[in-house]
């Protein structure tokens, strides 16, 4: 499951730009597979990202630029002018569009997903960047994923980027790639399961059967929902609306520091454990070091984006 916004050949480079912490990840493509090369983690002063729809993301670039670009030069990266972005869920709006019929050209698709949007997004659309991809054919019909952005607002977190001396060909959503991840490590079953994606500002919950997003919601942390709340309203959507019983899987990313106490939480309400996602199924690392769990739920998204199967709807 990934979305796109920009299309070209998947980089080897990866940063992901949170609200409290870059994250950088380089991989190395064999014949045998893929190989994690160098990562590096900068932390980022309070304030410095204030993941949003609208308004000042980004309140001096430069702050974050020399973050960014002391984590490429830990990694070995100094020299890198290419990769992927990875930026947080509560910058785009995601939608999920079910369609009776596909168009049958791109344009007229893309004229269709934009009318479809303008109901569900809280600012004008031709302000927007705009992108979908195929979230699962289910039911006789075609559901889509649309992302939309306030330009200005990816301008932000492109400016970051550029100001470190990159071109982010690739732009996308934190938790996209976590799915991404999960599923580059051949760790998705084919029955329904659930991803937990907690960041500094936000929830993201996630239901998939195999490889088909089902079910997708955001709440940003103002909205002051507590995580057994959203679960449960998770488990209910789950049972009521997709004839769903217990989750096969539970993955959990992005709570590290409170890992524990999370995975008791869910556990306690859906009768399953959470677990961290490992990347490294998919991506070992080239050399034979010993890697924590926050280290490896930090590159995760990274990972994902680099992983992602770049498909068209």
């Amino acid at each position: 499951m990934s979305s796109y916004w920009y299309r070209a050949a998947a980089p080897r480079v990866a940063v992901e730009i949170g609200r409290r912490r870059i994250n950088v990840v380089a991989v190395d493509r064999t014949g045998t597979g893929t190989v994690i090369d160098a990562y590096a983690s900068e932390p980022l002063p309070d304030g410095a990202v204030t993941p949003a729809l609208g308004g000042t993301n980004v309140p001096d670039t430069g702050v974050v630029a020399d973050a960014l670009r002391r984590a490429l030069d830990r990694a070995g990266l100094g020299s890198t002018s290419r990769a992927a972005l990875v930026v947080p869920d509560s910058v785009a709006r995601v939608t999920l569009l079910p369609f009776e019929q596909m168009p049958a050209r791109a344009a007229d698709l893309d004229q269709l997903v934009r009318w479809q949007l303008r109901k569900a997004t809280p600012f004008p659309l031709d302000e927007a960047v705009v992108g979908h991809v195929v979230a699962n054919r289910a039911g006789g019909q075609t559901t889509l994923a649309a992302v939309a952005a306030r330009r200005d607002v990816m301008a932000q977190y492109e400016a970051v980027a550029a100001a470190a001396g990159l071109h982010a060909g690739i732009v996308d959503l934190a938790s996209f790639n976590v799915m991404n991840a999960v599923i580059g490590a051949g760790a998705a079953p084919a029955a329904d399961w659930l991803l937990v994606h907690l960041a500094a500002d936000a929830t993201t919950l996630a239901i998939l059967r195999g490889e088909d997003l089902m079910f997708y919601r955001h709440r940003p942390a103002v909205d002051q929902e507590p995580l057994s709340a959203l679960v449960h309203q998770t488990a209910m959507y789950h049972e009521d609306r997709l004839g769903g019983d217990k989750f096969a899987r539970v993955w959990l990313c992005g709570a590290a520091s409170t890992a524990e106490h999370v995975r008791s939480e869910i556990a306690e309400r859906l009768g399953v454990p959470a677990e961290s996602v490992d990347v490294r199924p998919a991506a070992a690392f080239r050399q034979e070091v010993s890697v924590s769990s926050e280290i490896l739920d930090a590159l995760a998204p990274s990972v994902g984006v680099l992983l992602r199967e770049r498909k068209a709807a």
